[in-house]
């Protein structure tokens, strides 16, 4: 793609999520998520594929749905309560109409079909904007109207999604399309906690982010996107594949790892509103998406492929690692042990 272009719509994408994340009136919050959709648009089919553009026709229709739904939710509460403000969002109609539109937006079940196929029809760079910076928006107006939001909905949503996501992940042979069902999964904890404490949604995205962002940034270096093909890679940077089989694991949240700390805090959070029932029954969905992360691991690293007469080794890379990979794949690990530290942060 031309630099020029991919500086515009670099631009456009900062400039809309911007928008959204500072604005207290809707329709400027609005205007922020429809700036955001046409510029990754033509991320997504830059490839000219088939798949690449049906991969942005469906991206393009569901946000616009989705920006459909939150402007007749802001209508709506503006014709009952006179107020255009996100805060001030009252009207129950309104709430439950809006919460559709998010779930829609960020890819919540069971408005979740999109997702995986977008993802999978996008280059891994453009897969890993729609996994963090396009989540950041619909994910700051949730937590600007959530006093407001049904617990009860946002609570189905959430056990929803994390069912969902680590069932549908589990037979899973494209990496591109594990990660969307992650990224389901995960943002069903994130949905659970978001009425009880927000600041905490906020850190298990923020954590997200990092985590996902070293699994992308790791395969796009090593030029893997399906199992078959990350079996064999690790002989390119074999100290990268290392990192990645730990990233994954904290992905998944397993306990000395960074990806435990989010988990444990909105259980506890969960347990202390008195929703043990709930705070179980997502731990246990969990364990779903941990059996395809393990596999993902697996692969990673342990297995070596059955050597046949035809099996060729891929050439080891001379090139460093991206700096940006280190710092990541770090934080992604060894955040844990100063968990005290980022809870007085947050």
């Amino acid at each position: 793609m031309n630099p020029q272009a991919s500086l515009i719509f670099a631009a456009s994408l900062l400039l809309g999520t911007t928008i959204t994340i500072s604005s207290n009136h809707w329709i400027m919050a609005w205007t922020g998520l429809e700036i955001n959709t046409l510029a990754v648009l033509p991320l997504i089919s830059k490839s000219h594929h088939p798949r690449a553009i049906e991969a942005a026709t469906k991206y393009f229709l569901t946000q616009a749905a989705a920006s459909a739904l939150v402007l007749f939710a802001s209508m709506t509460n503006a014709w009952h309560t006179g107020q255009w403000d996100i805060t001030q969002l009252t009207h129950p109609t309104s709430c439950l109409i809006l919460t559709s539109a998010i779930a829609m937006k960020l890819g919540l079940a069971p408005f979740h079909f999109w997702f995986p196929e977008v993802l999978q029809g996008s280059p891994l760079t453009t897969g890993l904007l729609l996994s963090t910076i396009m989540k950041l928006p619909p994910i700051t107006l949730l937590y600007m109207t959530s006093p407001s939001l049904n617990p009860t909905l946002l609570t189905i949503l959430a056990i929803l999604s994390a069912a969902l996501g680590g069932w549908m992940g589990l037979n899973q042979t494209q990496i591109r399309k594990i990660l969307a069902f992650s990224s389901i999964s995960h943002l069903g904890w994130m949905a659970i906690i978001i009425i009880y404490n927000p600041k905490l949604t906020l850190l298990n995205f923020y954590l997200y982010a990092m985590m996902t962002a070293t699994v992308f940034l790791t395969l796009n270096t090593i030029k893997v996107l399906k199992l078959s093909t990350l079996m064999t890679a690790w002989t390119k940077i074999p100290s990268l594949n290392a990192m990645l089989l730990l990233t994954l694991l904290s992905l998944a949240g397993l306990p000395p790892l960074t990806g435990f700390l989010p988990k444990w805090l909105i259980i506890q959070e969960l347990t202390k509103q008195e929703m043990a029932p709930a705070a179980t029954l997502i731990s246990l969905l969990s364990l779903l998406s941990l059996f395809f992360y393990l596999r993902l691991a697996y692969c990673t690293t342990i297995t070596l492929p059955p050597h046949t007469t035809n099996h060729m080794k891929q050439w080891r890379t001379n090139k460093p690692t991206n700096i940006t990979i280190a710092i990541l794949t770090t934080v992604s690990v060894m955040l844990l042990p100063i968990s005290p530290m980022i809870l007085t942060i947050v």
